[in-house]
């Protein structure tokens, strides 16, 4: 069994869709589904409590939290305090599940040792024609089709989830626990979700910022945990054919890599940038 933790912060626009794909998931059986309202000023809570009966007749238990603003690992935090079983996984209100894949995640991690698994990531299709460019390139990135990039959705057996106590106060919790992992403990499964990139070339700008930020944050703070990322750098010559490829695909994706590396981040908050 399994304990599904959402952390979700003004998130009624998505929590929706979220929960209604997640409780129409083949399995597995008596999951557990946390909701940990976080700082919200919308209606994200009393949306996802109208799941409570799909929930209840699927045989799952939907629990919502509402708290004040502590953060996104305060809000995992908070979710991990109240889960009842020892596989977790954390998957982001913006997120959207194939009816496999729980179930599938499920199965990689019924083991005694230590995983970390995650699904298919699919780029959830975007509104904004500069999104739509920078996703056709980020999608053929050796982050995205060699590994199993996590983002949106990860989980983790008990084994792997003692690997840590509390989840830091660091930007990318979801790149400290992928690198918490060796390469050969971490597991794709072939089901798989929808997840989307914020929307304009300027929130790109700032997401990528701030992952970037994140990324060094975690290699100044966790120094081991970088030798985990197997990820090939890209090449000179993949550019050049992703630039043949693509020509305004690739303009977007190297001018936002572009102005990120001229202006990096001065500070640790969060952009969603939706």
């Amino acid at each position: 069994m399994i304990s599904i933790i959402i952390p979700a912060s003004n998130e009624a626009a998505h929590i929706g869709a979220c929960l209604a794909a997640l409780l129409n998931s083949d399995g597995p059986e008596g999951a557990q589904v946390v909701v940990v309202a976080n700082g919200c000023t919308d209606d994200t809570a009393d949306r996802a409590r109208g799941f409570a009966g799909q929930a209840r007749a699927r045989g799952w238990q939907l629990l919502v939290l509402e708290l004040p603003g502590i953060g996104k690992p305060g809000a995992l935090n908070a979710g991990d305090g109240v889960a009842r079983h020892d596989m977790r996984a954390y998957l982001d209100a913006d997120v959207v599940v194939d009816a496999p894949l729980m179930a599938d995640i499920a199965g990689a991690l019924s083991t005694d040792q230590p995983r970390y698994a995650s699904g298919r990531m699919r780029l959830a299709r975007a509104q904004s024609r500069a999104t739509r460019a920078y996703a056709r390139i980020y999608a053929r990135v050796p982050f995205v089709t060699q590994d199993v990039p996590g983002a949106g959705l990860f989980a983790v057996n008990g084994a792997g989830r003692a690997r840590w106590g509390d989840f830091p106060d660091i930007i990318s919790d979801d790149t400290f626990v992928r690198l918490s992992f060796a390469p050969r403990e971490r597991i794709g499964v072939a089901s798989g979700y929808d997840w989307p990139l914020v929307e304009g070339f300027g929130a790109l700008v700032r997401v990528r910022r701030r992952q970037n930020a994140g990324v060094a944050e975690i290699a100044r703070l966790y120094p081991d945990l970088p030798g985990n990322d197997d990820t090939p750098a890209v090449s000179v010559w993949q550019k050049l054919g992703l630039a043949l490829s693509d020509p305004p695909g690739f303009a977007v994706y190297g001018g936002v890599a572009l102005i990120v590396k001229l202006t990096p981040q001065r500070h640790a908050a969060w952009e969603r940038g939706r």
